[in-house]
């Protein structure tokens, strides 16, 4: 689970209001009207592996090990097919790749035994399966079936807090106030424009407050300046 132990220079002096959360996610959105997760897949059940595979790892890495894994294994009755140690040798770049081979192909299993091969559309379900948690459910759930859900990870969870938009102690929190908060018309994209502006401007380490598009909204206030 995500707690939230940064110092408190990098934690926003303001909660975004209902007025800058608008503001916020129109900029986000005509910067970007299309927002995808950069993991690469196919189908469902390959969105369901790369999020798995991608825990504590980068997109980039999973993406390597997906493009081969893909070719011979792309449904759960092939994957399954490869046993724990086939799948391994795939995947043995990835970190955790032992114990992610044994609950893939346990996932593998309960997805052919109990769902017909297919990736469950409710989140009670894909949290039965083992080594999905709550972020992967949420970001099968919005990728996949257009679910309004936002899974909130390392990135998601510092820009909510840094910014003022959901501060939270916890990712569940944080997940909360984000759904109450966001509106409407911004839920579906809403996880992608924010893991990518994490990602990409809103940096743990040095945020890259001088080209970002949304600091007028942002209430953290030591922004930093140009190198």
């Amino acid at each position: 689970m995500l707690r939230w132990r940064a110092p408190s220079s990098a934690v926003a002096s303001n909660r975004m209001n209902a007025v800058n959360i608008a503001a916020f996610f129109a900029t986000l959105k005509a910067a970007n009207p299309h927002p995808r997760t950069e993991l690469e897949y196919g189908n469902t059940f390959e969105l369901l592996v790369a999020v798995v595979l991608s825990a504590q790892a980068t997109d980039v890495g999973v993406n390597k090990a997906t493009r081969r894994l893909f070719q011979v294994a792309n449904t759960p009755t092939k994957m399954l097919s490869l046993g724990a140690e086939g799948l391994i040798e795939y995947i043995k770049t990835i970190g955790l790749f032992r114990s992610k081979a044994k609950h893939l192909i346990e996932t593998c299993r309960i997805l052919v035994e109990q769902h017909g091969a297919e990736v469950p559309r409710t989140r009670e379900a894909l949290q039965a399966l083992p080594g999905v948690g709550r972020k992967t459910a949420n970001v099968v759930l919005n990728v996949a079936f257009g679910e309004p859900t936002i899974a909130v990870d390392t990135h998601i969870f510092r820009v909510c807090n840094r910014t003022g938009l959901a501060p939270g102690k916890t990712a569940l929190e944080v997940e909360s106030k984000l759904l109450r908060r966001v509106p409407n018309e911004y839920l579906a994209h809403a996880h992608h424009w924010l893991i990518l502006h994490g990602r990409y401007v809103c940096q743990a380490r040095k945020p890259l407050c001088w080209k970002c598009q949304v600091a007028a909204q942002c209430g953290f206030k030591p922004k930093t300046l140009a190198p």
